[in-house]
């Protein structure tokens, strides 16, 4: 007779990972000194107050359930007209409201589009990671930028809003048009410098191209045609951290439950 064979474990299922790298760097704001924090908030309190740039949402309800009843009670006679004063909704200043980038998404856009001379990000953003992109755009294109304690708090009351994450003050066609243009003027000194450690020296390399082009025009215009003489950067004093690997487990604990066929 056979032997009856016995019954061969099952293999056990592969939990999905995703494998990834950790950034090597980690940015981080400048600080801003206390006196400095005060300062910013009080000269953007008063240029609001000032202003009384601020968005206004009136809640109108519509009884249309009460007007089609009198309609059928009443006799049919000769409409009368009725003027209905409902006040407007939307921003006091519409031009004023133009000059500014409130919200994290617009303050982004208009820095792709280096359209802003300033940038202020609230520190109490939750999670960090959501403004940590401002910092390498505010950087990569020369705006001043810092993170500023409690901006959601004064600010969102005076502009009638529920929060405001991020504030950007956009540049004009002209400086006529300008409406923050004392405001800034104010504020910049006060602003910390960024420290992205991946960007040391392109700034003075982006001066040094400038300058070199310039000359290289000058000189061509006079007719003494010349090459260009090369631009050599400064080695970067940046410090790479070592990576590591991550494993993203999608809900390891996950157990499927068998159907039980009736």
């Amino acid at each position: 007779m056979s032997t009856p064979r016995k019954p061969q474990p099952k293999a056990k299922k592969q939990i999905p990972a995703k494998t990834s790298f950790t950034s090597p760097f980690t940015p981080t704001w400048s600080p801003l000194h206390q006196e400095d924090m005060h300062f910013i908030l009080n000269t953007l309190k008063e240029k609001l107050l000032s202003m009384g740039l601020e968005k206004k949402e009136v809640k109108v309800f519509h009884s249309w359930r009460k007007k089609k009843e009198q309609r059928l009670t009443e006799e049919p006679s000769d409409p009368v007209p009725q003027v209905l004063d409902f006040p407007k909704n939307g921003w006091t200043n519409a031009a004023a409201r133009r000059q500014l980038a409130i919200g994290i998404n617009e303050v982004t856009k208009a820095l792709e589009r280096n359209n802003l001379k300033l940038v202020l990000v609230c520190k109490s953003v939750k999670p960090k990671h959501m403004t940590n992109h401002l910092m390498t755009l505010s950087a990569t294109r020369g705006v001043p930028a810092c993170q500023v304690p409690r901006l959601s708090e004064s600010v969102s009351k005076q502009l009638g809003l529920k929060s405001v994450l991020a504030l950007g003050f956009r540049r004009g066609a002209s400086k006529d048009e300008e409406v923050f243009t004392d405001t800034v003027v104010a504020i910049e000194p006060r602003v910390p410098a960024l420290d992205v450690a991946w960007l040391h020296g392109a700034a003075a390399a982006a001066d040094a191209l400038t300058q070199a082009a310039d000359k290289e025009e000058n000189k061509e215009k006079r007719g003494e045609k010349r090459k260009l003489e090369e631009v050599t950067e400064s080695p970067s004093s940046c410090s790479l951290l070592p990576l590591k690997v991550k494993k993203i487990v999608a809900n390891p604990l996950k157990k499927r439950v068998k159907k039980v066929k009736s």
